[in-house]
Formats: structure tokens, sequence, C-alpha cells
């Protein structure tokens, strides 16, 4: 009995260490930015509130995809969300958003069906692939964009960065664990 718990113990310790490893890595990763050019921002999705605003976390990543197109870093914007439990549509709320910040209409690009990571890497790719736009920069969160990216590549769309909006929050931490378990759940 007492080598079961041992065992345990060390499973347990190995798997904290992988954590610590891992959320260090993507952290790393997410806030390093490239400064590179591409054809299209990606905006991944996030909370619309119960009053149609939006929540500071996706304002927060709509405001890079901004700050990339007037630095002409990107030609246009993929706006990728899904129906939310308040009732809007994200990407419609997005494009709104990006509208009167004064992108053109005609660069924004609209995936109402981004319900989560993997459907916007998907849908993100179709839409790329049918203006063949060959290079993209995924905007979101920095402990997102590790798996993002991982996601394009498994994909074939290797020519894929990011860019992270500089907000940061409490949440950060519950949503680094959140990555964590669903990199290695993808990877299983």
């Amino acid at each position: 009995m007492k080598r079961f718990y041992k065992v345990i113990k060390s499973i347990l310790l190995l798997i904290v260490v992988l954590f610590l490893i891992h959320s260090i890595y993507i952290t790393i990763d997410g806030l390093n930015d490239k400064n590179k050019n591409a054809d299209v921002a990606i905006v991944l999705g996030n909370k619309v509130n119960e009053d149609g605003t939006l929540s500071e976390r996706l304002k927060a990543r709509l405001d890079k995809s901004i700050e990339l197109f007037n630095q002409d870093k990107v030609k246009s914007i993929i706006v990728s969300g899904g129906l939310g439990k308040e009732g809007f549509w994200e990407g419609k709320k997005m494009q709104e958003y990006l509208i009167s910040n004064k992108i053109p209409s005609e660069k924004i690009l609209v995936d109402n069906y981004g319900n989560d990571t993997e459907k916007t890497v998907e849908n993100s790719i179709r839409i790329m692939d049918s203006l063949q736009f060959k290079s993209a920069i995924s905007v979101s969160q920095y402990f997102h964009q590790t798996r993002i990216k991982k996601l394009f590549r498994n994909k074939g769309f290797e020519n894929i960065e990011s860019a992270s909006p500089n907000y940061f929050e409490l949440r950060d931490f519950y949503s680094i664990f959140r990555e964590f378990v669903a990199y290695y759940k993808e990877a299983i």
C-alpha cells in the first residue's frame, strides 16, 4: 500500500511539473508577437453581455485587430463566434464594433458558427481558402494562442502567427488551467 501511495504521489508531482512548464511556455508563446504582416486577422469570439455590449476581454481582442488593420499588418479581419447564451451572435456584435471603429464593412468577414476554438479554426480555413488567403494572425488572449496555432497547423495551415491584447485579469489563472486540460485532451 505504501508503494501505491508513492506511485500516486510521483504521478501527481509529474502532472504539477508538466502544468508549470506548459503554463510558462504558453504564456511566453502567447505574449510573443512577431510583428509580421498577414492576409487576415482572425478574432476569436468571447462573451457578449446580457445588454448586448461586448465584454472587456472581447473589446480588447477587437481593439488589437483594429490596431493590426490600421498599421497595415492585415488586409481583412475575420470575426468568429457563436450564439451566446445571452442571445446574441458574437460574430455580428463583433462586426458592429469594428464598423463603429471605422473598419470598412467589406474588410470584415463574419463567422457566426465558430462555437468553439476548433470550429473557428475550421471555418476560418474554409473562408481563407475561398479567398486565397495564405497567412493569418490569430487574435485572442495570450494563454489561448499556443492551442489555436497548433489546431491550425494540425489542419495543414502552417502560416499562422498570433497577436494578443494587453488585457490581463484574475480569471487568467483559471483560463491557463483550462487551456492546459484542453491542449492535452486534444492531444489524446
